[in-house]
């Protein structure tokens, strides 16, 4: 293996990242959009994040909604017929609700099967109105997808100590004899 096989941005093992401090052993917490891992201690202008993504994800479904407005309101100046405005009413309402359940389904549990998720890509896009509220509806609570990588965070770390502290060879979790 060559030095550069490493994942783009991610400080050497063992080594100092950028900033000058030692890299913590263990598992490392995983950043979520926004938010980075100001979550795990809630830290860093958390609450703040919090508030802005909730604010920004609710104008952009507002937004969204204008545009898509003007939109219907072209097909009406287009006179392309009422059969045609129901199925645009239709599609759009139907991709942002599955849009929106599998936005939710995804801050509580990691897809099963990634290819599925894959095709369902261009209906997401098609309903966004649906993301951007589930991104709204659940930023009022914690940031979104926080509660998932919490529990994996957590079951690592426990992992990880437990690994560390029963290894018989390790020099680290080894009682030192007191002195008399």
């Amino acid at each position: 293996m060559s030095e550069n096989s490493a994942a783009p941005g991610t400080p050497p093992a063992g080594g100092t990242p950028s900033g000058g401090a030692p890299t913590p052993s263990g598992p490392q917490p995983e950043p979520i959009r926004f938010f980075g891992t100001t979550w795990v201690d809630h830290d860093g202008g958390y609450g703040l994040r919090r508030a802005g993504v909730s604010a920004g994800s609710l104008a952009a479904a507002v937004a969204a909604c204008f545009v898509l407005r003007f939109a219907y309101e072209g097909l009406e100046i287009a006179d392309v017929g009422g059969f045609v405005g129901v199925l645009v009413i239709a599609m759009f309402s139907i991709c942002s609700a599955i849009a929106f359940r599998k936005t939710w389904e995804g801050f509580g549990a990691r897809p099963k099967d990634p290819s599925r998720e894959d095709a369902l890509r261009g209906l997401k896009s098609i309903g966004f109105i649906g993301s951007l509220l589930a991104y709204f509806v659940r930023s009022l609570t914690e940031a979104p997808g926080e509660k998932l990588r919490r529990a994996e965070y957590e079951t690592a770390r426990a992992r990880f100590e437990k690994r560390r502290s029963t290894r018989t060879g390790n020099p680290a979790a080894r009682r030192r004899p007191k002195r008399r």
